[in-house]
C-alpha cells in the first residue's frame, strides 16, 4: 500500500513539474493567464508557472513575419480596372495587445493592407501607379502600421508584387510604347542626319580654308621667289656692268668693246635673215662703222 501512495505522489509530482515548468525559445513570447485573466508574458528560455491554476492561452513569434496580401481588383482615378497583389511584413511587438487587442491581427491587417491599397490606387491615374510604386508602398504602411499599434503589431514594411492591367490596357500600352519608341528612332536618325551635315559643311569650310591658306602662301612664297630672282639678276647685272667697266678702261678694252658691238650687229642681221623670207641687209653698209663709232660714243660718255 505505501509503494502504491509513493508512486502517486511520484506521478502527481511529475505532473506538477511538467505543468509548471516551461522552456520558452527564443524570440518567442507566451501570454500566461491566472484564472481566465491575464497574468503575465513569458520571455524566452526557463520559466516556473503554477499548475492548473495558470495557463499558457497565447504563443507568438517575436520574428519579422511576411503575409502574403491575396490578389484584389482596385479601380485607378481613370477608371481601370487593375488587378495588384502584394506582400507585407510586420513583427509582433507586444503579445498582451496581440492577444487581446483583436480577434484576429492578422485578418485584420490584411483587410486594413487591401482597403488601404485601393483608396491610395484610386486617387492616382494608371500612368501614375506604375511610376510611384514607392509612394503606394509608403502610403499602405503609414495607415496599417498606425492601426496596428492597438493590436501590438508593428508594420515594416509593404511591398507591390504585380499590377496587371486588363488585357486590351496592356496591348494599349504596348501600342504607345512602340510608338514611343519608333519616334525616339526618327529623332535619333533626324539627328543623325544633322549632325551628319553640319559635319560634312564643316569639314568642307576648313577644306576651304586650308586650301586658299595654302594658296595663299603659295602666291607669298611665288611673289618672294620673284623678287629674288629680280634682286640677283639685277645685282648679277650690276656686277657684270661693273665687270665691263672695268674691262673697258683696261688698255685695249675700247677696242675689245668696238669688236663686240660689231659682232652682235652682224648677228642680230643674221638672225634677221634666218626668220624671214626676205633677205635684210642694212641700206648702207658703211653705216656700220658709223653705228660703232655712235655706241662707243655712249661708253665713253658714260664713263
Amino acid at each position: 500500500m505505501s509503494l502504491y501512495i509513493a508512486a502517486v505522489i511520484v506521478v502527481i509530482a511529475v505532473i506538477f513539474v511538467a505543468k509548471s515548468v516551461y522552456i520558452v525559445p527564443q524570440q518567442n513570447a507566451w501570454v500566461v493567464e491566472r484564472f481566465g485573466k491575464f497574468h503575465a508574458a513569458l520571455s524566452p528560455g526557463l520559466n516556473i508557472v503554477l499548475p492548473f491554476i495558470d495557463r499558457i492561452a497565447h504563443r507568438h513569434s517575436l520574428k519579422e513575419i511576411p503575409l502574403d496580401v491575396p490578389s484584389q481588383v482596385c479601380i485607378t482615378k481613370d477608371n481601370t480596372q487593375l488587378q495588384v497583389d502584394g506582400i507585407l511584413y510586420f513583427q509582433v511587438t507586444d503579445p498582451r495587445l496581440a492577444s487581446y487587442g483583436s480577434s484576429n491581427y492578422i485578418a485584420a491587417i490584411t483587410q486594413l493592407a487591401q482597403t488601404t491599397l485601393r483608396s491610395v490606387i484610386g486617387r492616382m491615374e494608371l500612368d501614375k501607379t506604375f511610376e510611384e510604386r514607392e509612394q503606394i508602398n509608403t502610403s499602405v504602411v503609414g495607415v496599417v502600421d498606425e492601426s496596428a499599434r492597438n493590436w501590438g503589431v508593428k508594420v515594416l514594411r509593404y511591398e507591390i508584387k504585380d499590377l496587371t492591367p486588363p488585357a486590351e490596357i496592356l496591348r494599349a500600352m504596348q501600342a504607345q510604347i512602340t510608338a514611343e519608341r519608333e519616334k525616339r528612332a526618327l529623332i535619333a536618325a533626324s539627328e543623325g542626319r544633322k549632325q551628319e551635315q553640319i559635319n560634312i559643311a564643316t569639314g568642307q569650310r576648313e577644306a576651304e580654308i586650308a586650301r586658299s591658306e595654302g594658296e595663299k602662301q603659295a602666291a607669298i612664297n611665288r611673289a618672294q621667289g620673284e623678287a629674288a630672282a629680280i634682286i640677283s639678276i639685277a645685282q648679277a647685272n650690276a656686277e657684270a656692268l661693273r665687270k665691263v667697266g672695268g674691262a673697258i678702261m683696261e688698255q685695249g678694252g675700247s677696242d675689245a668693246v668696238n669688236l663686240k658691238v660689231a659682232e652682235q650687229y652682224v648677228s642680230a642681221f643674221s638672225e634677221l635673215a634666218k626668220t624671214n623670207n626676205a633677205l635684210i641687209i642694212p641700206a648702207n653698209l658703211s653705216d656700220v662703222g658709223g653705228l660703232i663709232a655712235a655706241a662707243m660714243q655712249v661708253v665713253k660718255s658714260q664713263k
